[in-house]
């Protein structure tokens, strides 16, 4: 018997409404310093002018400060999920422009797929969101599929 329901499939394809957050140099740089990310593009506005970037510009998992917006977002989705312990099963990310100081970025997650697999936990159920980041000119910055690990 699958622990995935009918309402379950039901919710894929659903879609948590816009969310935003403006992109500032003070976060961008701080968050860089913190996971040590070594391209001068990232940690220093002078250098990075003078990259091919031509300027500062997001690590490539900065993004992931949205996540405290995207969980509000989700929770009026109202998805059930048969277990309570849940761990983060890891992210996909596609880089399509860089996400630059000044930007405000929108984003939305869909509920991609839900999957069951046999674990040492007993029947594990995995959930796929993609979330998908805008600009301010509505061009798609970036592109990530995030998996959450649900078990007994």
């Amino acid at each position: 018997m699958s622990i995935i329901s009918a309402g379950m499939r039901a919710q894929i394809g659903l879609e948590t409404a816009p969310y935003s957050l403006r992109i500032e140099a003070g976060d961008l740089l701080r968050f860089a310093e913190m996971i040590e990310a070594g391209a001068p593009w990232y940690l220093d506005e002078e250098r990075g002018r003078d990259s091919v970037h031509g300027g500062l510009i997001a690590a490539p998992t900065y993004l992931i400060v949205m996540r405290q917006l995207e969980t509000r977002a989700m929770a009026k989705l109202d998805l059930r999920i048969p277990y309570t312990n849940g761990v983060d099963g890891g992210s996909d990310w596609e880089h399509f422009e860089p996400v630059r100081p000044g930007d405000t970025i929108t984003a939305t997650a869909r509920l991609a797929d839900y999957q069951e697999r046999p674990t040492s936990f007993g029947a594990t159920l995995f959930q796929i969101f993609e979330m998908t980041y805008r600009n301010q000119a509505e061009r798609m910055v970036v592109r990530q599929r995030d998996t959450r690990i649900w078990f007994p």
